[in-house]
């Protein structure tokens, strides 16, 4: 995969998201995803990083306030950083896919 189509599937992930105030990525966000094809980030680990950060988010306490909504992909570094150590189990990450896009 070239560097212009991981950035595209990227902010298109990024932007596709729940939670996410992005309909648009911003100049940042685009430089993050340049960063993190130069860094040599599978797109599957940002996608992976994606789906737990939310699952994450979701799996605070119903009582707690909401969460305001994510306003950059920076957001989800820590959780990537994360990942590049140990990627999850295919199965629980189409489980979290699952989650993320279907209606609860």
């Amino acid at each position: 995969m070239n560097r212009t189509d991981y950035v595209r599937g990227v902010l298109t992930l990024y932007c596709g998201l729940p939670h996410t105030a992005a309909r648009r990525p911003s100049p940042s966000d685009r430089r993050l995803a340049e960063q993190l094809f130069d860094q040599g980030i599978p797109l599957a680990t940002v996608e992976a990083a994606f789906l737990l950060a939310l699952a994450r988010r979701a799996g605070r306490p119903p009582e707690l306030p909401p969460l305001p909504f994510v306003r950059s992909l920076a957001y989800f570094l820590p959780v990537v950083e994360e990942l590049r150590r140990s990627l999850p189990d295919l199965r629980y990450l189409a489980y979290l896919r699952s989650r993320v896009t279907s209606p609860t």
